[in-house]
């Protein structure tokens, strides 16, 4: 009876999760329950494995709303039905059309309306009508007997007691965007919508016993075929497992020969044994799906990196699916892929963000859009978005709102409530863990089904315009679809865009692909010891740079560590200073065992990589790889406190006691596996950074202006765009402001001269940018205002915009002579009102006589501080302030423990907490040379002396020093403007 269930996947209606749901039906002695949520399927598959768990028959369905009207509930019969009611609402998700007012004849399904809505005569087979308990009394006079057929109890449960009706309350005004007080009773549920006993639903329906019959008929003929954790994923890229199998052999020989040459045993070894275990578990497709994809990236000129586990396997570094040697680093294919695994092993690819949706879209035409789906993913309401919500919902102050979330809940007893009944609902939210908000989209995840996709799930469109799954990682996985990663990265478009400048700038072709030259080029390694690195992929941030200084990094295999130790968690296990002061003094390092020493030479005898705990798990306590890895998996808290894990410790040490291993030796090597695999990082992930930072290093050291132009245009990367403008002025070229005649969109490159991109003038419209451009291509440079005026016809506030950034440089007269002329420009264009038309003759100059107007130096300064946020000339030249007494950071060496006193202009900060919860911070200043000032300010200091946004600071504090790294601890600090000539005293 129970046909018209919801759970909190009705996005802001429903209250509870499906477990609850289940568990409240289970607990009245509930048989046969149906899921049917407001226009969404996301939580089915979870719904149906609850109901099996408690022994109830799951139904499955869906409640269909144009906005806030409720249309009708399809029910599914069969797995037909499913599929039939998945396509269907997909169908209106993706095209936004509102439902129809009667459902089709769907096959394998039934429309359920409710009372009223429709005359009973005029349904169709499929179609039924639903009595709410509370609308008995309409029937009245009915001959309800005589459609008997038609009739079902409709009783809608959607919270779970009279407090979550509030929350429902709450929800729905939330929806709407509205206070709680204009909610309309049309667009909520009635308190009447949870649980009642079943006994009591039949006393409704006493008089009508029939209904309560057709009921429980319409819910027997419904049922639900479907298998958890069953391979969805398309089986074949060719037409057959065979075909896939002989043609993942061929690529991968051919591949062989391009990375090792004809004749190379361990490589032949190794792909045969990778080939084995492909063909073991059936994942040729996985294989071929992702080279297939590399192949068009190729064909299309595109830039990608595949980095991920997927680069501990020697196949896929044949297809050239990664960059990564497995055999150069040592790599364990088990990593990857073992025989034990179930699901198909994962590739991350990288692309551009300017290609990844040609080569997404590459992936639908190819495969199909019915068995093709982008993957969802679940926003929860997260507490700060949950309070400030409520308290709109309340009517509260936005002042109010940010007091609370800034202090927490202070309320006294003579308050008004509303703070408290913001406290209270936010923490009922919070019981219920990950409250789903809306859906949106997985960060590369591409399903690619065997099956129509909607067999398994609804699909909707969202802006970026390709259907996606409404399921998450973790649901698709469960029902057996897994992901292929089609990522995107600004790092992958600064190489990108720098080698398309490389070859129309330099004339130069740059193979990108060729990293083991990059890594034994004498100034490659120069500039990575040196820590030239801003604007390269992980190797640019102050804790990156300061990890590269203290260990002199100046190899592939250095970097590689530096990748993996830099990761969160690291430092504080206390692997990242152990290793560094390992690295400096090698001969200082005492092994535990000399297979230890054996394996772990590399690296000082830490497990750095995950691969390390492998390696030992295999080697010193002779666990075959597969084991190795599942011992990998558990110590990173898959299977912690897990049966399964107490047998595979105790398979380690009977191991250990069976060869002979000292005991005390045995428990100290677990005791390092159990300590540093919940922080190591596969080494083939930081091998894969350490790839892409190569290639990135390479491009700054042959191509630096190029490059940086690159980084430019891709919006940057760690720093802000100011900080690349300085690096790019660094090379020797001739930076321009913004030009009519010479500047694109984006920043460009000529030779050695640099013109600023108009993307980046604020306030100017891209619309404008984009007519001026094609106008100047069209018809030629401009020849001056007057020529410029008459074929754009520019509006008076934009026009002054780009006189004040200089764009009429070339014309030879000052911004005001121009603003002066600007002003009689527009004046005559505003008396004509017809189009711009191109004029025969071009526009003769305005001749006018103009005043002598005063210019002073620092003006073209703030009109680039006002219009791109900085100026292009250094702040240091701009800047009103006696600098002669500042110790420059070059000579801090000179003062180590000692106070000085310097002047810094601020590139970045990095916030974080004491052991003790204290805020503290890291700073990154210029200094007058270009050279990076790296500060330290501890609580006490940050609390006195705290950051002012961006501009100089006069810094003064004791300048400490790490191994080669120097840094300032603050004691005192303060934020100085352009115009000030103040010290600090």
């Amino acid at each position: 009876m129970y046909l018209n269930c919801k759970t909190f996947f009705s996005l802001r209606y429903g209250t509870m999760p499906a477990g609850m749901l289940v568990e409240k039906a289970a607990q009245l002695g509930i048989t046969t329950l149906a899921l049917t949520n407001i226009n969404i399927t996301s939580d089915a598959w979870e719904f149906v494995e609850q109901c099996r768990q408690h022994l109830i028959k799951p139904v499955l369905g869906v409640e269909c709303h144009q906005q806030t009207t409720f249309r009708y509930i399809l029910l599914a019969r069969n797995q037909e039905g499913w599929y039939q009611i998945n396509q269907f609402l997909s169908e209106y998700l993706h095209s936004g059309q509102p439902f129809p007012d009667r459902a089709p004849a769907l096959p394998g399904t039934y429309a359920i309306y409710t009372w009223g809505s429709l005359a009973p005569e005029t349904l169709l087979p499929h179609e039924l009508l639903g009595i709410k308990p509370r609308d008995i009394n309409k029937l009245f006079r009915v001959d309800t007997f005589s459609i008997r057929h038609k009739l079902v109890v409709m009783h809608p449960v959607t919270f779970q007691d009279k407090e979550h009706f509030e929350l429902h309350r709450i929800l729905r005004a939330i929806d709407q965007n509205i206070l709680i007080s204009q909610l309309e009773p049309h667009t909520t549920g009635t308190i009447h919508d949870q649980f009642i006993h079943p006994a009591k639903m039949v006393e409704h329906f006493e008089q009508y016993p029939h209904i309560v019959e057709n009921t429980l008929r319409i819910l027997e003929t419904c049922t639900v075929d479907m298998e958890m954790n069953v391979p969805r994923n398309r089986k074949c890229f060719l037409s057959s497992v065979e075909e896939d199998r002989q043609k993942l052999r061929t690529l991968a020989y051919e591949g062989m020969e391009y990375r090792y040459g004809k004749d190379n045993p361990e490589a032949v070894r190794r792909i045969e044994s990778e080939l084995k275990i492909v063909a073991q578990l059936e994942f040729e497709a996985y294989f071929l799906i992702s080279w297939d994809i590399i192949r068009y990236a190729q064909e299309r000129g595109f830039f990608y990196v595949g980095r991920g586990s997927g680069a501990n396997s020697i196949v896929a570094y044949c297809l050239k699916i990664t960059d990564v040697d497995p055999i150069e680093l040592d790599l364990f294919f088990e990593r990857f892929l073992n025989p034990y695994r179930t699901s198909p092993p994962d590739f991350d690819i990288d692309f551009s963000w300017r290609d990844r949706d040609e080569i997404i879209q590459y992936v639908f035409d190819k495969y199909g859009r019915e068995h093709t789906a982008l993957l969802g993913t679940v926003t929860t309401f997260q507490t700060n978005a949950i309070i400030r919500e409520m308290g709109k919902v309340y009517g509260l102050p936005k002042k109010e709102i940010d007091k609370i979330l800034e202090n927490g809940f202070n309320i006294q007893l003579n308050e008004d409530n509303i703070q408290r009944k913001i406290l209270h609902f936010s923490k009922l939210m919070d019981q219920e863990k990950s409250f789903p908000n809306h859906l949106s989209i997985h960060a590369g995840g591409i399903l690619i089904s065997d099956e129509p996709i909607h067999h398994y799930c609804t699909t909707y469109l969202p802006p970026k315009g390709f259907s996606t799954a409404q399921l998450d990682m973790w649901q698709a996985e469960r029902i057996g679809l897994y992901k292929f990663d089609i990522l995107s990265q600004r790092g992958l478009g600064h190489i990108r865009d720098a080698i398309g400048l490389i070859r129309e700038n330099k004339h130069v072709d740059v193979d990108i692909h060729n990293v083991k030259a990059f890594t034994i080029d004498t100034q490659v390694r120069e500039n990575l010891k040196k820590v030239n690195t801003i604007g390269c992929f992980y190797i640019e941030s102050p804790a990156m740079r300061q990890l590269l200084q203290k260990l002199e990094c100046d190899n592939y295999l250095a970097l590689v560590a530096a990748s993996s130790i830099i990761r969160p968690g690291v430092a504080q296990s206390g692997m990242m200073k152990q290793y560094i002061q390992s690295y400096r003094n090698p001969a200082a390092v005492t092994y535990l065992h000399p297979i230890i020493e054996n394996l772990l030479k590399e690296t000082f005898g830490i497990m750095v990589y995950q691969e390390d705990v492998i390696k030992v798990a295999h080697q010193y306590a002779n666990m075959e790889l597969a084991d190795a890895d599942t011992l990998r998996r558990a110590m990173a808290g898959k299977y912690r406190g897990t049966k399964e894990f107490e047998q595979i410790q105790e398979r380690f040490f009977a191991n250990c006691a069976k060869l002979g291993r000292p005991y005390e030796v045995s428990v100290e090597v677990w005791r390092q596996i159990a300590s540093f695999a919940n922080f190591s990082f596969s080494k083939a992930h930081s091998a894969s950074f350490a790839v892409e930072s190569y290639q990135s290093l390479y491009l700054k050291t042959y191509f630096p202006a190029e490059f940086m132009v690159a980084v430019i245009n891709n919006f940057g990367g760690f720093y802000n765009r100011e900080l690349y403008f300085r690096e790019l002025k660094k090379t020797g070229v001739r930076l321009h402001p913004p030009c009519i005649n010479n500047s694109d969109y984006s920043t460009n490159i000529k030779g050695e001269d640099v013109y600023v991109g108009f993307i980046h003038v604020e306030g100017l419209e891209q619309a404008l940018a984009e007519r001026i451009l094609e106008e100047r291509r069209q018809y030629g440079p401009y020849l001056h205002l007057e020529d410029f005026c008459a074929r754009i016809a520019p509006g008076a506030e934009q026009l002054e915009l780009l006189i004040r950034i200089d764009c009429f440089h070339f014309t030879g007269h000052t911004k005001k002579q121009l603003l002066w002329k600007s002003s009689l420009l527009v004046r005559q264009k505003d008396t004509n009102t017809s189009s711009h038309t191109m004029s025969l003759f071009s526009a003769a100059p305005v001749d006018c006589e103009l005043p002598e107007l005063a210019y002073h130096v620092h003006e073209d300064a703030f009109d680039e501080i006002d219009l791109l946020g900085f100026p292009l000339l250094s702040p240091f030249e701009v800047l009103s302030h006696d600098q002669s007494a500042y110790i420059p950071s070059r000579n801090f060496n000179k003062y180590i423990h000692l106070p000085v006193t310097t002047l810094g202009y601020l590139v970045t900060t990095k916030f974080m907490r004491t052991s003790k919860g204290e805020p503290m911070c890291f700073g990154t200043f210029l200094d007058r040379d270009g050279h990076f000032i790296d500060t330290v300010h501890f609580p006490d200091s940050l609390r006195q002396y705290p950051f002012q946004k961006g501009g100089f600071y006069i810094l003064q504090g004791k300048v400490v020093a790490e191994y080669s790294v120097i840094t300032l601890e603050i004691s005192q600090m303060r934020k100085i403007g352009y115009f000030e000539d103040k010290k600090i005293r």
